[in-house]
Order: structure tokens, then C-alpha cells, then sequence
């Protein structure tokens, strides 16, 4: 991977996958557990006093003509169902592996990724001692090495002991959505083969959301693979299903060695698209990107956190030989006064890469929509709990 692609990603403030790499040196075996009864080891949870998901997620609406008007948001405090939600990688601690003190980088990740979620289900986001850019920076492009601290395991046994203090102290049998984005994906993928699917537990799966990551499934069926019985979601009001995809640009398909939505050798990267479950294609997906501060339209001043630029971009899954993936289409409107292109590539050497492709807004092109896929999900869950 080239230095500017890295550079590029830090100063995004972004994501890059796990690789299932760890830091070149050797850390200490063992590490201390978290406690998550203490309230500072959570980015967002009920009732907590610094609660990174209760902020100001209002947005402003432009149209093609450049009218526009303020989108404002109103959370659900009483929500029916749950989010527990793992971060992607976004630490820009020095060290190999994150400290549990939320910088910026933490709070700006769960106002776009996670917060908008509020409007239909009760948050959930635990701190997690995640390998940090900085050591993935070390191990991808031949830099310097970071200073080593703490274990390989204390990420995943971070995120199994934030699950397991979740499920004995607040879920009282609600169900709940568990969602994650690239080295929060390899974790909640994880967690749910290990530990809910095929057992009891799956019972109180409202759906997992695994994004910007790669999970299988066989190529004429929708359960098996990564999972044994958890199946991807075909249904708007199917619950207990998985929905997943990674994001590529439709002038700029995945590479050969593009890691995200490769297909196996009898199996299939799983690709379904929130904002039409059931036909894979939707011309007006509820995108919502963070304002930048970029003009957005010819006249138009932007004074909320967040932009949508409906009628845009349109959003399909495509299978390819290789890969299946969500590709984003976009088709300016006749005297579209918006900005011609909203992308948000990771790039390299000065163009998009096809080996990335559009994973540093995985999430954005999918919120709008999960929160009305969810709120469905939630309320089918609920009538067969009864």
C-alpha cells in the first residue's frame, strides 16, 4: 500500500480493515479485562452523562434546482430494540494498540456511522482497545514501527466482555441489532459465529449489519458460509438475517485484489442493499454525508452536520466473476446546481483506488435507509415476541 493512500486515510480520520494482522512486535501476553459497568469505557449507552451519540445530527436537504431546507432529527429515547454497534478503525493513539479514552477520531465515527440509529433503537457502542492506524500504517507500507502495548486478544476480549456485560445487565430479552464496519466488521463477525449463531441467543437477533467486510454465503442459497444458520436478508421485514456490503464506484469496478465483496471459490460475497432488499437496485437511496465544508451547491451555505443531495446516486448490487458488491451510480440531474460528484474515494497516487473503492463512506450511502429497514425489523421482531 502506498504512503499517500495512508495519508490519505488519517487525515480522513477513517477506516481501514483488519487483515488479520497484528502489530511485527511481540506485545505482552495478557493484558488487564475492561469493566463496562463503568460508564467512561462506552462511547454511547443509555443514560450515561457523556454520551458521544447524543449530538446534533440535523441536515440540510438541497435539490437539484438548489432549493433547500433543514432535515432535523429527533431521537427515541424509549426505542422497542437495540444497537450494539463496533467501531472501525479509526485510533490515532501512537501506540500499537488504542488506549479506551475517546479522541475525536471516536466521537466523529459514531456521529456518522451509528448516532442517526437513535430514531429506532436504544445505542450501544463500547470503547475497544482496537489495533491502531498507526500499527496498520507499520505493517502495510513498511514504516516505523509503534511502541507495543497490551495483547493481540484485548480487542476481541474487550468486545466479547462489553456483549456479555450488555446481555446480563440491559437487554432483558429485547431484541437487538448488532453492526459493525471494517475492523468493527472482522469483530461482530466474530462474535456472532462464536457466540449467537445456531444457539439460543439467535432468537433476539433483530439482524446484523456487517459493512465495508466479506461474508459468504453459497451462490444458490442465502444461508451457509460464514455463517451456519444465520441467512442474508431478502425481505424488508425478514428479521434474524444478515445485511452486508462493500462500496465501489461504478467507473472504478474492484481490482483483482480488491479484499472487500471477493467471492470464494463455491461461495458468494454477500451483497444486499438497504435501500431495496428485495430487488438489490434503488434509484434514490437516503444518503446522508458529513459536511466537510466543501460548496456543496452553487449558492447554498451549509450550517448543519450533514448534507443530502437526493436524486444523485443511485445504488445496485453487481456480481461479478470476482466480486459482488454495492456499485454507486452517479447521474447528475439536467441543470443539477450540486456538486457533480459527492464520492468520497480512497485514493492513491491521485486517482481512486479499485482495490478500496468507496469504503470510507460504507456507512453514509447505508443510514438513511437502515434506519427504515431497522424500524421494520424492529416492529416484525416485536409482534413475534409477544
Amino acid at each position: 500500500m502506498k504512503r499517500s493512500l495512508i495519508a490519505g486515510i488519517l487525515a480522513a480520520h477513517c477506516v481501514l480493515p483488519v487483515l488479520a494482522q497484528t502489530p511485527a512486535q511481540s506485545p505482552a501476553a495478557s493484558s488487564a479485562r475492561t469493566d463496562y459497568s463503568r460508564s467512561e469505557n462506552w462511547l454511547c449507552r443509555p443514560g450515561i452523562a457523556s454520551n458521544a451519540c447524543e449530538i446534533n445530527l440535523d441536515t440540510t436537504v438541497i435539490q437539484a434546482d438548489g432549493s433547500s431546507h433543514v432535515e432535523r432529527f429527533t431521537p427515541d429515547p424509549n426505542a422497542p430494540i437495540d444497537c450494539f454497534y463496533v467501531y472501525p478503525t479509526v485510533s490515532l493513539d501512537a501506540t500499537a494498540y488504542s488506549d479506551l479514552k475517546a479522541g475525536p477520531e471516536e466521537l466523529n465515527v459514531v456521529k456518522a456511522q451509528l448516532a442517526r440509529l437513535g430514531s429506532v433503537c436504544r445505542l450501544f457502542a463500547p470503547m475497544y482497545r482496537q489495533i491502531s492506524l498507526g500499527a496498520l500504517r507499520a505493517r502495510m507500507s513498511g514504516g516505523p514501527a509503534v511502541p507495543v502495548n497490551g495483547a493481540p486478544a484485548d480487542a476481541s476480549n474487550d468486545v466479547d466482555d462489553a456483549w456479555t456485560w450488555y446481555l446480563a445487565n440491559e437487554n432483558r430479552g429485547r431484541g437487538v441489532v448488532i453492526l459493525g464496519h471494517s475492523q468493527g466488521s472482522g469483530q461482530i463477525t466474530r462474535l456472532i459465529a462464536s457466540r449467537i449463531d445456531a444457539t439460543p441467543l439467535q432468537a433476539q437477533l433483530v439482524s446484523a449489519v456487517i459493512l465495508g467486510s466479506t461474508i459468504q454465503k453459497p451462490k444458490a442459497a442465502d444461508v451457509g458460509g460464514t455463517f451456519k444458520a444465520i441467512p442474508a436478508c431478502t425481505r424488508k421485514d425478514q428479521v434474524g438475517c444478515v445485511i452486508s456490503f462493500s462500496t465501489f464506484r461504478e467507473t472504478v469496478p474492484p481490482s483483482a485484489n480488491a479484499l472487500f465483496g471477493r467471492n470464494g471459490k463455491d461461495t458468494e460475497a454477500v451483497c444486499v442493499n438497504p435501500g431495496a432488499i428485495d430487488t438489490g437496485e434503488t434509484m434514490q437511496p437516503k444518503i446522508y454525508y458529513s459536511n466537510n465544508g466543501r460548496e456543496w451547491a452553487k449558492g447554498v451555505k451549509v450550517e448543519t452536520p450533514f448534507v443530502a443531495l437526493p436524486g444523485l446516486v443511485s445504488t445496485a448490487c453487481v456480481k461479478s466473476a470476482s466480486h459482488t458488491y454495492l456499485e454507486m451510480r452517479i447521474r447528475p440531474l439536467p441543470n443539477d446546481r450540486r456538486l457533480a460528484d459527492p464520492g468520497t474515494d480512497v485514493m492513491s497516487a491521485g486517482k481512486p483506488d479499485p482495490a478500496w473503492g468507496l469504503h470510507l463512506i460504507d456507512a453514509n450511502i447505508a443510514i438513511g435507509d437502515l434506519v427504515d429497514v431497522l424500524k421494520q425489523q424492529g416492529e416484525v421482531w416485536r409482534r413475534q415476541h409477544q
